[in-house]
């Protein structure tokens, strides 16, 4: 499937990459320069998301069994939740939103098709009816400290939205356009633009040109401002983990009823500590993933991402490390990948750059407990 703005893309200098059978932008050239005007102003990237629909009487029962989290009863709002499989072992994630007389969910674009068939096959004699509409939408990413000017700017019938992941409805120009509060993966103010596919173009010449500026950014720089941000993300940290694992307790509802995988999470979260836990580390080299995590002599973890970071000019890496390990500025962390030669690293809190808002993913976990691990 091509970008839905594809002609647009063009003009800019795009060059694409394939995500999940999906053509999406890879970037427009700069990308080091790019990434800081985001951190700087306001940059627009066409996300190229799986979407399903569901409608009809059951659709919020029938989809809210089968997530970690709540499924929104009321229009206009959303929530980040997790499929996971019956290991508790996550198998994607997705952002569901009640959009009045359907439920619109947002997941990779690899899982959009899969997922609408295991739930088709589900409903059995529920009024429930499951659709793929990847190709019938457009969402484009707003993000940076002016964002929300920037969607002020342009968005006519309606204000900014807030709180996160809540949404309006209205217009830019004379097409109607739904605004989503993002979750700022990215670690800066963030908002999701809905529109039909077929005014894809007219929205995000809007967002690039009237009004506060927008930067266009593709998946090298989102990638590496998510790095930043401290964000787990599905293909690099999140699939087939445990969600403990990745610390994203906003995807989580620990009071809620029954779901496929909720045992595991649950007995993880009552013994207080899982296997792994996510970390951040700074190198004086690129690395590759993964390479070997290594701690006084001992292998503790591997590196599930790693980018060349432009706003502090180092490579920074996050890795999975055994959740008992204790990394020290002074403790010899090294990482090496095959026979090559060890490449010193430094453990950092995340995030590793402070943004104009913290990601709602930033791995969060409990003290450690003498108790055995899972």
């Amino acid at each position: 499937m091509m970008t839905v703005a594809t002609e647009i893309h063009d003009d800019h200098g795009a060059t694409f990459e394939e995500r999940g059978g999906r053509q999406v932008v890879r970037d427009y050239g700069r990308p080091d320069r790019t990434a800081l005007a985001v951190r700087k102003g306001a940059g627009v990237i066409e996300r190229g998301y799986g979407v399903i629909t569901v409608e009809g009487d059951d659709r919020i029962e029938f989809v809210d069994d089968t997530l970690s989290n709540q499924v929104p009863t009321v229009d206009g709002q959303g929530v980040y939740a997790l499929l996971l499989d019956p290991n508790g072992r996550i198998k994607t994630d997705i952002y569901v939103y009640n959009a009045d007389n359907r439920l619109l969910c947002l997941t990779p674009p690899d899982v959009a098709a899969d997922l609408a068939e295991q739930w088709a096959d589900r409903v059995f004699i529920k009024d429930v009816r499951v659709n793929v509409a990847s190709e019938e939408f457009a969402v484009f990413g707003v993000h940076g400290p002016q964002s929300t000017e920037k969607v002020a700017s342009v968005l006519n019938g309606a204000g900014a939205p807030e709180p996160s992941l809540t949404f309006v409805r209205g217009s830019m120009g004379d097409e109607g356009v739904t605004v989503i509060a993002g979750d700022n993966p990215l670690g800066e103010e963030s908002y999701q633009v809905v529109c039909s596919a077929d005014v894809a173009d007219r929205i995000l010449e809007t967002l690039l040109t009237y009004g506060l500026n927008g930067v266009p950014f593709g998946y090298q720089v989102w990638n590496t401002l998510a790095v930043e941000a401290g964000t787990p993300r599905f293909n690099t940290e999140l699939a087939d983990q445990i969600p403990n694992v990745l610390g994203i307790r906003n995807a989580l509802d620990f009071e809620k009823g029954c779901y496929i995988g909720q045992e595991i999470v649950s007995k993880v979260e009552n013994r207080g500590q899982p296997s792994k836990r996510l970390v951040g580390l700074r190198l004086n080299q690129m690395a590759e993933v993964d390479s070997t995590v290594t701690a006084d002599g001992d292998a503790v973890g591997t590196i599930t991402s790693v980018v060349e970071s432009p706003s502090i000019e180092t490579p920074i890496a996050l890795a999975l490390i055994n959740f008992k390990t204790t990394l020290t500025d002074e403790g010899d962390i090294t990482i090496t990948a095959n026979d090559s030669h060890p490449i010193e690293a430094t453990p950092t809190t995340l995030p590793f750059v402070e943004g104009s808002a913290t990601s709602a993913r930033i791995p969060t976990y409990p003290e450690p407990s003498a108790e055995t691990n899972m």
